[in-house]
């Protein structure tokens, strides 16, 4: 048996398969992919991983009283996010941000596992079953993903403190399989917290400048051929090597690092890449 420990969710045991898979190459990858993207080329504290974030996930659905298969699932829903997280979405310019769901069956199909859940009699179609609702529900509703990259983002930028985030995490709970919050008061913290995210966080304008131009670099990369599609399926410092073996690739991440031409960027411009996202939990209890 594994023990995991998260700063949110507490010390857990986990049974075997989760600790194979999470010892698996494709989840180790991740903690190597910045959850922020290229945010952290502009602001250094700002590190956490996907790993992190995926551990995060599993355990919120596993403290919500998700099944073993759900907890897979849940463990498993970033494993096809490229190098810098959504930054590959503005290079390919999908609106919906969602080439690494589009590429996930790939993926997983590519990797060790599926040998690793059918050793322990599960197939890969759990990993997509719709009746995970405590992993992914659609917006505005809260769900397992949701939640723990919110608190995550908010706490390690400085957005709320820990027990902030453990007053909120006790007060979920779950009503017909869905989660929810157990007051008002609660409801209307998160909504206000989830657009401070936004605001503050996502629509940082240092932010969307340093996303957006490590797109344009990638993208010129891809065209000279320095970068080629695939390079995008290693993890960060993979990726940022290769950008330093081009000494034009190199001085442009550069600028970015020193935000220069930050100030005749346009926001309003970049800005429209950046979908809207607006909060509204269920209150346990009320329909």
């Amino acid at each position: 048996m594994m023990m995991v420990s998260d700063i949110f969710y507490g010390n857990f045991e986990l049974e075997d398969i989760l600790s194979e898979l999470i010892n698996s190459e494709p989840v180790q990858r991740l903690k190597n992919i910045h959850q922020g993207g290229a945010i952290f080329l502009v602001s250094p504290h700002v590190d956490h991983s996907r790993y992190e974030h995926a551990i995060g996930v599993m355990l919120l659905v596993r403290k919500l009283g998700g099944s073993l298969e759900e907890q897979v699932a849940a463990l498993l829903h970033d494993v096809s996010h490229t190098a810098f997280s959504h930054v590959i979405d503005y290079v390919l310019q999908h609106k919906g941000e969602d080439y690494h769901e589009q590429i996930f069956e790939e993926v997983i199909a590519s990797s060790t596992i599926p040998n690793i859940l059918a050793k322990y009699g599960f197939s890969t179609s759990l990993l997509e079953d719709p009746k995970h609702t405590l992993l992914e529900t659609p917006l505005p509703a809260l769900c397992a993903d949701r939640i723990d990259y919110t608190i995550r983002d908010l706490y390690h930028f400085g957005l709320i403190d820990i027990v902030e985030a453990h007053d909120f995490i006790s007060e979920l709970g779950v009503q017909d399989g869905k989660i929810g919050v157990q007051s008002e008061r609660v409801a209307s913290w998160i909504s206000s917290k989830y657009l401070q995210l936004n605001n503050a966080y996502f629509r940082k304008p240092e932010h969307i400048f340093a996303n957006t131009k490590l797109a344009e670099l990638i993208a010129l990369g891809l065209e000279k051929g320095i970068l080629v599609l695939s390079d995008l399926w290693k993890d960060d410092p993979a990726v940022l090597s290769i950008i330093k073996t081009d000494p034009d690739l190199n001085a442009e991440l550069e600028k970015i690092k020193n935000l220069e031409g930050f100030e005749s960027f346009s926001e309003s411009q970049s800005r429209k890449i950046f979908k809207e996202r607006i909060l509204k939990p269920m209150v346990i209890g009320t329909y």
